[in-house]
């Protein structure tokens, strides 16, 4: 299992699953990140992504809790 955590800059993955329970989980599908959609790394220090034609930055416990491939 790969998380958004691990992927290094420049590389395009897509969401696989999300972990994580509640709120937490919730937030992270109401920033589009969502099973199926791609996310390309911009940074790791935060992890900065484009999702959905916009920039997010995630701290690493949410991005840990991002199953990707």
């Amino acid at each position: 299992m790969k998380t958004l955590k691990e992927i290094a800059v420049g590389q395009t993955v897509t969401v696989k699953r999300l972990h994580g329970e509640g709120p937490v989980k919730r937030r992270i599908m109401d920033m589009g990140i969502t099973k199926g959609v791609s996310v390309y790394v911009r940074k790791v220090d935060p992890v900065e992504v484009t999702v959905r034609g916009y920039e997010l930055s995630l701290r690493k416990a949410d991005a840990e809790m991002i199953e990707v491939e």
